[in-house]
């Protein structure tokens, strides 16, 4: 489960490196735009999500996965062979379409299996390991640079899918019994929307998901220009990457050790309290001019880490909430769930990357509106803690 995952973590993170040669290649007279090639991804992504649940109520988990992984690598290819950003941006968007059944259906099994705490639990684990990818991903996509040009980091894609399909294939047993399959007659469809729509626990964590991915991916598009330009540590960024991931690791593994006693509510509401914080107090630092050079660049580390580290400590719990009430339906709700916070995440986080100016500020603005307003939903209408 947690390799399914990680097809999104090397899909942004091993292209991160490859931005400025991407932006030289294919769009010299405006390299902000090579940050598209993240976020078109991602709004593949929460398409494709929208269909990759209800498929795989009906036809099973496995069946699906594979299905969306070889139109993932038949994309990767698309994009190997792509002779202008356009193209490159129409086969990412497809590539995040096919990579949809993976992420989306992978959470379906685990709900097939496990609910409430134990699913949170499962979930910290999954993410702890998710984790180590970020931080090989982009020395991965720097050494492939090295070895050939960017264009082959597709090429990677593609064996890391087969290599994924394989393990699955051989060691996954299906979880979803044929007896519990659901049609995909529409009007079938629209009744088990409705039932999410009647959970009030489902709108307000899908809400916060939106929240939190938007200031994830609002940050992935901008940290290699920020380290490339503001710190002037553009070779030595995946270095730096990794060790912002293998960090961040903690709130996987602290999750992991507290869920069971605090619950979900009480875990995610302190993390985004920490984490506004945090922020609030890196933007003091930077705005202000107060810190500069390494001690700037020490004070941005800290705050990279952090918001790694919410990741683990919300999403997973998050999605434990929302499915709790809905394992009769658990592929059509993790297919909606996903979606709405996928796509909305992303139309969250393009300003915020295209504002880059140079600065941090931007994106540290960005970041405290968005986790400020997940603090304030969380606290006034996610329940009382009872999980």
């Amino acid at each position: 489960m947690a390799m399914l995952f990680a097809t999104i973590a090397i899909s942004i993170d091993a292209m991160l490196p490859a931005l400025p040669d991407i932006a030289a290649t294919l769009t010299p007279e405006a390299p902000n735009a090579a940050q598209l090639v993240v976020t078109s991804f991602v709004l593949g992504m929460g398409l494709g999500t929208l269909f990759a649940g209800p498929l795989s109520d009906r036809f099973g988990r496995k069946r699906v996965i594979m299905a969306g992984s070889g139109l993932y690598a038949l994309a990767a290819l698309a994009c190997y062979v792509a002779p202008s950003l356009e193209v490159l941006l129409a086969a990412r968007l497809i590539q995040g379409i096919g990579s949809a059944a993976p992420r989306t259906v992978s959470v379906a099994m685990i709900r097939d299996l496990f609910s409430g705490r134990e699913m949170a639990r499962i979930m910290s684990f999954v993410m702890m390991i998710f984790t180590v990818v970020p931080a090989i991903a982009p020395l991965m996509g720097q050494g492939i640079i090295a070895l050939a040009d960017w264009h082959a980091i597709f090429l990677a894609y593609v064996a890391f899918s087969g290599l994924t399909m394989l393990w699955l294939g051989l060691r996954q047993p299906e979880t979803l019994t044929p007896e519990a399959r659901r049609s995909l007659h529409l009007g079938d469809l629209a009744r088990a929307t409705r039932e999410l729509g009647r959970h009030p626990v489902i709108l307000v964590s899908t809400l916060l998901q939106t929240l939190t991915l938007g200031a994830l991916f609002a940050t992935l598009s901008s940290i290699q220009p920020i380290f490339e330009t503001v710190h002037r540590r553009a070779d030595s960024f995946p270095l730096w990457f990794a060790l912002i991931a293998v960090a961040s690791m903690s709130g996987s593994l602290l999750n992991s050790r507290i869920v069971m006693t605090l619950g979900m509510r009480r875990v995610v509401r302190g993390t985004y309290a920490a984490q506004i914080g945090l922020t609030l107090a890196a933007l003091a630092l930077l705005g202000s001019g107060r810190v500069a050079g390494d001690m700037a660049f020490a004070v941005h580390l800290v705050w990279c880490i952090g918001l790694f580290a919410m990741m683990g400590l919300t999403i997973g719990n998050l999605n434990a909430l929302a499915m709790e009430p809905v394992g009769h339906i658990a592929g059509l709700a993790a297919s909606v769930i996903s979606s709405l916070a996928t796509v909305g995440s992303v139309l969250l986080a393009i300003p915020v990357g295209l504002a880059f100016n140079g600065t941090v500020l931007p994106l540290l603005v960005g970041v405290a509106g968005l986790i400020g307003l997940a603090l304030v939903l969380s606290l006034t209408a996610l329940g009382e803690p009872r999980d």
